[in-house]
C-alpha cells in the first residue's frame, strides 16, 4: 500500500520514470501544434494566422458541367460528361425494345438481352471478353425495355479505347451461335418460370397493366418473351430485326469520366464505317408508330395461397394495378406528374423507414395507417417518348377486394382535389434530393446521358430539372390530375377474382366525385 502510494505521489509531482519524460511534452516547440493555450482568443470560424490560404476547387460557369454531343457521319451520337475519377462508365443505348416487334416475333429484345456479350468476331467466347475486362478492372452488363437497349462497360479510364473498341464488336458483329442460342433459350425459360412464381408480383402485373392500356400497340406488346415464342428463335430471325434496328442513327455512344474527343476518336475508329454482321442493307421494316392509348382490363385467376414454402408462409392475397394515361417525359407536364407521384407514395404495410421513406406520402397516410388489412399501396409512375402511364398496385386478402378497389379509386379521384401546400413541397423535396442523389452514381449519370441525348439530341441538365420541380404549383398538380381523370382506366387483376368489381364499375368509380363503386345489391351470395 505504501509502494502504491508513493508511485502515486511521484507521478503527480513529475518525480519517477514517468515523471522524468513528461516535461519535453511541455517544451514549446511541441506546444505550439497543440490544442492548448496557443492561440486562445481565435474563434472557430477565423483562420488562424500563419496558417497558408486554402486553395479550393471551383467550376467557372455551367460549361463544366455540360454534357457535349457530337454527331458522326453515319448518324451515330458521341456524348460525354466530365466527372471527377479514375474509372469511367462507356456504352451503346440503341433505339430498339419491345415496343418495335409488332411486325416481329415477340421478344426478340428479351432474347438480345441474354445473348449480349457472347462471342464475336473478336473474341471466341465470353469467357476472352471477361478476361479482356478484367485487364481494366472493367465489369459490362446488357439491360433491353420496352423502347431502348443499352450495353454497358465500366473500366480503368486508361482502357477506353479497348473498351469501346469491345462494345462496337459486341453490338455489330456477334456470332449469334447455335450453341449460344440454346444457352439463351434456358436462360428466358428459367426467367419466365420465376415471374410466374415469385412472391412478388409487381414485373407480371407491370406487364399485364401495359397490355391493358396500350391494347396490341407499341408499349402494350409483350417485354418477356412469349412461352411458345422460346423454340422458334433463331439467327434469321433475329439477323432480320438487327438490320432494321441496329443501324447508326438509332444509337448513342455515352460516355461518363472520359474526355470527349477522346470518346470521339474511338467512335470514329470502331463505329464509323464498318459492316455489321447482318450486313448493311438499308432498313425498311423500322416501326415508327405512336402509341395508342386503348385502356382495358387484363385479369390473371390464379391460386396464390402456395406462392412461399416456409415455417410463416406469406399470406393468400389478391393484386390489383389500376393506371390511367399520363403524358411522355417530352411534355411539359411530366414533372408535375413526377411530382405527383412522388406525393402519392406509399409501399409495403411495413417499412424500417422514417420520414425519408415516404412514411408521410398519401398512400401511407390515407392508406395503409387507416386499412391494416391491406399489405401493399404503391404509385409508380411509367414515361415513354410518346406516351405515361401513372398507376397504383394494392394487394389485400381475396375476400376485401372490392372494398380495396374502391380506396384506390377514391385516392385517385382526390388527386384532382386540394393540394396540401406541405405536402407538396415535402414531395418536391424529396424528388429533388433523389434526382441528386441518384446522379452521384456514374452508371446512373451515364443512362442518363444517353437516354436524354438518345431522345431529344441534348441533356438537361440536373439544376435545371431542380428549378422546373421548385416550380411546380398546386394548381399544377390539380390540374394534370383532372386531365388524367378523363380518360379510361387500365386495370390488372392477379390472385382469387371472384370479389373483383366489374371494369365498368370502376370506370364509373373513376368518374365520380368521391371515387366510390356503384353499389351492388344480391340477392343470394
Amino acid at each position: 500500500m505504501a509502494a502504491m502510494v508513493l508511485a502515486a505521489t511521484r507521478l503527480l509531482r513529475g518525480s519517477g520514470s514517468w515523471g522524468r519524460s513528461r516535461p519535453r511534452f511541455g517544451d514549446p516547440a511541441y506546444r505550439r501544434f497543440s490544442s492548448g493555450g496557443a492561440y486562445p482568443n481565435i474563434p472557430l470560424s477565423s483562420p488562424l494566422p500563419g496558417v497558408p490560404k486554402p486553395v479550393f476547387a471551383t467550376v467557372d460557369g455551367q460549361e463544366k458541367f455540360e454534357t457535349k454531343v457530337t454527331t458522326l457521319d453515319n448518324g451515330l451520337r458521341v456524348a460525354s460528361q466530365n466527372k471527377f475519377g479514375q474509372f469511367c462508365t462507356v456504352g451503346i443505348l440503341i433505339n430498339s425494345g419491345s415496343r418495335y416487334e409488332a411486325k416481329y416475333l415477340s421478344g426478340i429484345a428479351h432474347f438480345l438481352e441474354k445473348l449480349a456479350f457472347s462471342s464475336t468476331e473478336r473474341f471466341d467466347s465470353k469467357d476472352e471478353i471477361l478476361l479482356t475486362l478484367e485487364k481494366h478492372g472493367g465489369i459490362c452488363d446488357c439491360q433491353t425495355s420496352r423502347d431502348t437497349t443499352m450495353y454497358a462497360v465500366s473500366a480503368d479510364s486508361k482502357g477506353l479505347d479497348t473498351v469501346v473498341g469491345l462494345l462496337a464488336d459486341v453490338v455489330l458483329h456477334p456470332r449469334l451461335t447455335d450453341e449460344e442460342i440454346e444457352m439463351a433459350r434456358m436462360a428466358v425459360q428459367f426467367e419466365l418460370e420465376d415471374l410466374n412464381m415469385r412472391p412478388d408480383p409487381e414485373p407480371l402485373l407491370t406487364e399485364m397493366v401495359h397490355e391493358a392500356a396500350y391494347r396490341e400497340n407499341t408499349v402494350g406488346l409483350h417485354r418477356f418473351c412469349p412461352a411458345e415464342n422460346v423454340r422458334k428463335m433463331d439467327r434469321d430471325v433475329l439477323h432480320a430485326y438487327l438490320r432494321n434496328y441496329y443501324t447508326p442513327d438509332r444509337m448513342v455512344l455515352a460516355g461518363v469520366g472520359v474526355e470527349h474527343a477522346q470518346l470521339v476518336e474511338c467512335a470514329r475508329k470502331y463505329l464509323l464505317g464498318t459492316c455489321p454482321a447482318w450486313g448493311t442493307g438499308a432498313a425498311v421494316h423500322v416501326d415508327r408508330s405512336v402509341a395508342q392509348y386503348t385502356g382495358g382490363i387484363v385479369k390473371l385467376e390464379r391460386d396464390m395461397s402456395n406462392v412461399s414454402l416456409g415455417p410463416t408462409p406469406f399470406p393468400e392475397l389478391t393484386h390489383i394495378m389500376i393506371g390511367l394515361e399520363s403524358c411522355s417525359f417530352l411534355e411539359g407536364d411530366f414533372i408535375p406528374f413526377a411530382v405527383l407521384n412522388m406525393m402519392m407514395g406509399g409501399g409495403g404495410s411495413f417499412s424500417a423507414g422514417g420520414p425519408g421513406k415516404g412514411m408521410f406520402t398519401r398512400l401511407y397516410l390515407n392508406v395503409l395507417n387507416r386499412h391494416h388489412w391491406m399489405y401493399n399501396a404503391t404509385s409508380y409512375h411509367h414515361s415513354y417518348e410518346d406516351t405515361g402511364l401513372l398507376c397504383i398496385h394494392a394487394s389485400a386478402d381475396p375476400r376485401q377486394v372490392r372494398e380495396m378497389v374502391e380506396i384506390v379509386t377514391r385516392e385517385f379521384v382526390l388527386m384532382a382535389g386540394t393540394v396540401d401546400v406541405v405536402e407538396l413541397e415535402r414531395a418536391k423535396t424529396q424528388l429533388t434530393s433523389m434526382l441528386m442523389m441518384n446522379l452521384e452514381a456514374r452508371p446512373v449519370i451515364f443512362e442518363d446521358v444517353g437516354r436524354q441525348v438518345l431522345a431529344t439530341r441534348s441533356r438537361k441538365l440536373p439544376h435545371e430539372l431542380c428549378a422546373l420541380i421548385r416550380d411546380v404549383k398546386p394548381e399544377d398538380i390539380k390540374r394534370v390530375a383532372s386531365k388524367m381523370l378523363r380518360g379510361k382506366p387500365a386495370v390488372a387483376a392477379l390472385g382469387d377474382l371472384s370479389e373483383l368489381p366489374a371494369y365498368e364499375h370502376v370506370q364509373a368509380a373513376l368518374a365520380s366525385r368521391d371515387g366510390r363503386l356503384p353499389r351492388v345489391y344480391r340477392l343470394f351470395r
